[in-house]
């Protein structure tokens, strides 16, 4: 049963048992189980609103950032991928024949489960160091979308990294721009949303089938919503000059305005309209379409920087290896959704101006299969990361034999990889500030883009770059 953060208790409880050499998965200090209750201590005792570092020891403390990246598209894995089976394979009598596990140079990759992207291995790199925060997956999810504790008392008001995009860098400098920067495609609508910063920020949502935008017109026709838009702007004329009513009325009107601009537009249209042949070979899935949403609308610059794409279907406790269940189905739709989106921008010359990452909200258990031929939750996991200048072909850290613990992190701070460390990279490769604090956040505490835990100093994770 799980309770308000969608903890599920009996799942956190099942993963503590031992890894197949005898160790407990939580055994170091940093994977360690207090860690994870001292999180949820802080939410509910308000050890959260402790001071943790004085602002001005971060502010611009060291801020030199990369800037290659004029987009980003972040794939949110739902339900947490099998790191060992997917991006740190680990092979062993559990292994699939059908992963027809493959050598790029140094690379152990399961070609069989992830052919397309395979074909595009010169462009990929392999972040094995990561290890999550919590094993639960409303924390977790939350967690990578927000880059800071869902649970801690800030959080509350925190921004989604895309809408701190958003405010930061606002929408393509094109003069088509007409649509939001920030884009969720595929989104339940539970995730994070713009916090305390303004409602244009927030994500706009998108469930792409190919067939348009959808929503954009009107029941009585376009000629009859002419005449009521013009007679509304008439009428609010007066209320929108009035430095009386505060910002919200404003606000709303140039919502309104921005969401006018949506309808009965061909050029918006278009961008989430495709044939049955670009359906197919983006693998006829839900995943796909987004992935051809994505790529027209860093095509069209219509104005959205950050584009977030989910995709659930991951977590697999149960039957992981059975045909056309569990993890072949979802491998498949990521497989040709986004090994094609690849391929495509490259073709465009996108790609090196267009950050893409993809990971779940945490790993899975490793070695042999559980008593129900599955995986359970687990720290240690691994993120795929392409473009934006990126130098592809490698891997950043190496686990042990089974992928059960970091051996070596591979980068600067000589430390597993954490979720900060992930969102500093995005701001990084967007030439955004990471260090920024902001004095604006409600609560007066000053907001950090990326804060603090545990008392570690996050970094963006310059090694993808060579």
């Amino acid at each position: 049963m799980k309770d308000r953060f969608g903890i599920d208790w009996s799942r956190v409880r099942s993963s503590q048992r031992a890894s197949p050499q005898g160790v407990p998965f939580w055994s170091k200090p940093q994977l360690g189980r207090r860690m994870f209750f001292r999180h949820m201590a802080s939410a509910v005792g308000g050890y959260f609103l402790l001071p943790t570092r004085p602002m001005e020891t971060i502010a611009r403390a060291s801020s030199h950032t990369r800037g290659t990246a004029k987009n980003v598209i972040f794939i949110l894995m739902n339900g947490a991928p099998s790191h060992s089976d997917t991006f740190d394979l680990k092979e062993g009598a559990w292994t699939p024949a059908a992963f027809n596990p493959t050598s790029y140079d140094d690379i152990r990759f399961p070609q069989g489960l992830f052919p397309n992207l395979a074909e595009q291995m010169d462009s990929l790199v392999f972040a094995r160091s990561i290890v999550a925060w919590a094993v639960a997956h409303g924390v977790g999810q939350a967690w990578v979308q927000l880059g800071r504790n869902p649970l801690a008392g800030l959080s509350r008001i925190s921004p989604h990294i895309g809408s701190v995009v958003a405010m930061e860098l606002g929408p393509q400098d094109d003069p088509k721009r007409v649509l939001p920067a920030f884009l969720s495609l595929n989104s339940s609508g539970s995730d994070p949303q713009q916090g305390y910063f303004p409602t244009k920020t927030a994500p706009f949502y998108v469930s792409p089938n190919g067939g348009g935008l959808g929503n954009t017109t009107h029941r009585d026709g376009q000629p009859r919503l002419e005449t009521r838009y013009g007679l509304l702007q008439q009428m609010d004329q007066e209320l929108r000059g009035s430095d009386d009513l505060g910002p919200e009325v404003a606000e709303n009107a140039e919502l309104n305005v921005a969401a006018r601009t949506l309808m009965y537009n061909s050029v918006v249209d278009n961008v989430f309209t495709y044939t049955a042949a670009e359906r197919t070979r983006y693998g006829s899935s839900n995943f796909g379409n987004a992935c051809i949403a994505a790529r027209n609308l860093l095509r069209a610059r219509l104005g959205t920087r950050f584009i977030q794409i989910s995709i659930g279907g991951w977590d697999n406790h149960v039957n992981i290896y059975q045909t056309n269940t569990a993890l072949t189905p979802a491998a498949k739709q990521f497989d040709m959704g986004l090994g094609t989106l690849i391929a495509d921008l490259k073709s465009d010359g996108l790609l090196d101006s267009t950050l893409i990452l993809a990971m779940g909200e945490f790993g899975r258990t490793v070695g042999p299969l559980n008593s129900q031929a599955g995986r359970d939750h687990y720290l240690q996991q691994a993120a795929l990361f392409a473009g934006a200048g990126i130098k592809g072909g490698r891997a950043i850290g190496v686990t042990d034999a089974l992928g059960a613990t970091t051996i070596d992190p591979g980068w600067s701070q000589d430390r597993p990889i954490k979720p900060e460390d992930i969102e500093a990279t995005i701001y990084s490769a967007l030439s955004i500030d990471w260090t920024t604090v902001r004095h604006d956040d409600p609560l007066g505490r000053g907001f950090e883009y990326v804060p603090t835990t545990e008392g570690l100093q996050f970094a963006p994770i310059d090694e993808l770059w060579g």
